[in-house]
């Protein structure tokens, strides 16, 4: 619809005008920049941590506490067991918190996998400071300190590697970012 010149002298002539158009029904966002996922993945990960440390301190003080009952076999399950358990409780905190950050995901498996390794190898420490008293971990820190690491790998009837902690790191690993996915994507599609 054109109006034709300006009935005021000097006005520029009047423009045509067009009934409001609607908009498109999605835009996308401009380029270099990520849709909001939701989430906190900072604060995943420091849960993860705390409670990764929270499981480990409880299955070393457990140990301590049951250790003269235990045979070779019953002890390699227990472990197992529990790194499938604290994979399983640190994946699901961070996918619930961290949502579908794939970062998130990723320090799940680290994390577990930490958790794992601390947890059996701070059963060491523990078990000679309940036997020993502080001169126990004074002398162990003296002639190795990082025995019990070495004992955690060590297989202490055969003298070779125990391959069961480094299949625990595997398996909470593995334990933790599975199930941090299938939390982390349920809880976006809900």
């Amino acid at each position: 619809m054109y109006a034709g010149p300006s009935p005021v002298p000097g006005q520029p002539p009047v423009q045509p005008m067009y009934p409001a158009q609607p908009g498109p029904p999605f835009q996308a966002p401009p380029f270099g920049q990520q849709p909001n996922r939701g989430g906190n993945p900072v604060g995943a990960v420091f849960l993860g941590l705390l409670v990764s440390f929270v499981v480990s301190l409880l299955y070393s003080g457990l140990l301590v506490v049951i250790v003269e009952h235990l045979t070779s076999a019953t002890s390699t399950t227990l472990y197992l067991a529990y790194a499938l358990l604290s994979g399983a409780i640190v994946g699901a905190l961070i996918g619930k918190v961290g949502h579908r950050s794939n970062g998130a995901r990723i320090c799940a498996a680290v994390i577990a996998a930490l958790g794992a390794f601390f947890g059996g190898a701070n059963f060491l420490p523990m078990y000679i400071a309940k036997e020993r008293g502080f001169f126990g971990i004074r002398d162990m820190l003296e002639y190795d300190p990082f025995f019990p690491a070495k004992a955690w790998w060590t297989d202490g009837t055969h003298g070779g590697v125990d391959w069961t902690s480094p299949l625990a790191l595997v398996l909470a690993a593995a334990a933790a970012w599975g199930i941090a996915y299938l939390v982390g994507n349920k809880r976006r599609q809900a």
